[in-house]
């Protein structure tokens, strides 16, 4: 059995159900979504974000001119790992959309899409794949977004071939699978979703669960 992306798609839908929505489509809002968690389930980055929105406000002005105590508390409710340069990043963001893109990061979709992402890559913990994943859940790029769990999967299912690091395994696959891609942005977005949680599920890096995988079979990577 030949496994495609489409069919891979059509596979973890069926497994896992409709992944869940992006919490806005404003790059910006994606940004601080990033930088509001590190290394935490999506609940609770989804609680660190909910606080930032109703007790700061998710615009660059309003980020700028909280007290750096509450930005603190409120990175971390999105976990114990570094919270004052989480804090921080998140002010650090925000004074970059006012200085350079006059409070409204949107501006900088409206570049060719190489440019765009080198914009929103400047931002920190977004790099390369997270302004993938911004342009996509913005509608301004067709490509499909990657998480390292997301890649896992595409590598162990034979879909790309894992390179000596990380950067060029991420481009590779972008284009092994780039003439597969349909113009549709909420399939994009699914697709990053479900290979995300397959990896985080039962793909993992470590110890993998390949007797439940729905991929058992076909898959070349299955100890099972």
């Amino acid at each position: 059995m030949t496994l495609s992306l489409r069919s891979v798609v059509t596979t973890l839908r069926r497994h896992y159900g409709k992944p869940a929505r992006p919490v806005s489509r404003d790059p910006f809002h994606l940004v601080l979504w990033e930088q509001v968690g590190y290394l935490v389930p999506d609940a609770q980055r989804r609680r660190a974000f909910s606080a930032l929105r109703t007790t700061v406000g998710l615009q660059p002005t309003a980020v700028v001119a909280a007290p750096p105590s509450k930005l603190e508390t409120i990175a971390r409710l999105g976990g114990s790992i570094a919270v004052r340069v989480r804090a921080s990043r998140l002010r650090e963001s925000a004074e970059l959309v006012l200085g350079r893109w006059d409070g409204d990061l949107r501006t900088a979709l409206r570049l060719p899409t190489p440019q765009a992402r080198r914009a929103l890559a400047q931002f920190p913990m977004i790099g390369e794949p997270g302004a993938d994943k911004i342009l996509v859940i913005a509608g301004k790029a067709r490509l499909l977004p990657l998480d390292s769990n997301g890649l896992r999967v595409l590598g162990r299912l034979g879909l790309t071939r894992e390179a000596k690091d990380y950067r060029t395994t991420y481009r590779r696959a972008q284009e092994t699978v780039a003439a597969a891609l349909p113009k549709d942005r909420d399939w994009l977005v699914s697709a990053y979703g479900l290979l995300r949680v397959h990896g985080q599920e039962l793909c993992r890096r470590t110890a993998p669960v390949c007797r439940l995988c729905p991929f058992r079979v076909p898959c070349p990577s299955s100890t099972d």
